[in-house]
C-alpha cells in the first residue's frame, strides 16, 4: 500500500522542527501526527542537559493529541537532518495507540525534489513482534 503524504502534514513537521529546543545536541526534530479524522498535532524535541528527561518530537506531538481527546491515529511525519527514525521510546508509545501507522520520515539535508528527501516505513516495521491491541 503506497501512502501519499499530505503537504500540509509535511509542512507542519517543517515549521515546527524550528521551534525545537535542542541547545545541547543542536539536532532539531518536528513532528506532525495525523488523527484518522484528519486533525494535525504537532510536536517538537525538547531538550534537557539530563538528556534522559528530554521529550522526543514524535512523544509531544501524540501527548498534545490524547490531551485533546485522540486515540486514532494514520500518519506521522519526522522532519530531521538525515531522514532519521523514532527512538525505541517512540515507537514503543507509538504503538499502543495505533498498529498501523504510516511514518514518513523527511531528510531536511536533501532537496525536495531529490530521491531520498522522503521515505515512508510502517511502524509494525519499526517495531517487529509488538503486542496487537
Amino acid at each position: 500500500m503506497t501512502t501519499e503524504l499530505p503537504e500540509d502534514l509535511l509542512q507542519a513537521a517543517l515549521e515546527v522542527r524550528q521551534q525545537a529546543y535542542a541547545p545541547f545536541s543542536e539536532f532539531l526534530v518536528g513532528a506532525a501526527l495525523q488523527t484518522t479524522s484528519g486533525e494535525i498535532f504537532r510536536g517538537c524535541n525538547v531538550e534537557n542537559r539530563s538528556y534522559g528527561l528530554t521529550n522526543c518530537a514524535e512523544r509531544v506531538a501524540l501527548g498534545a493529541a490524547v490531551a485533546a481527546g485522540f486515540r486514532q491515529f494514520d500518519l506521522l511525519v519526522i522532519a530531521t537532518s538525515g531522514g532519521v527514525v523514532p527512538c525505541g521510546a517512540c515507537r514503543q508509545v507509538l504503538v499502543e495507540f495505533c498498529q498501523q501507522l504510516t511514518v514518513f520520515l523527511v531528510d531536511v539535508d536533501k532537496d525536495p525534489q531529490a530521491v531520498g528527501f522522503v521515505q515512508s516505513v510502517e511502524l509494525a516495521e519499526l517495531l517487529p513482534g509488538s503486542p496487537t491491541l
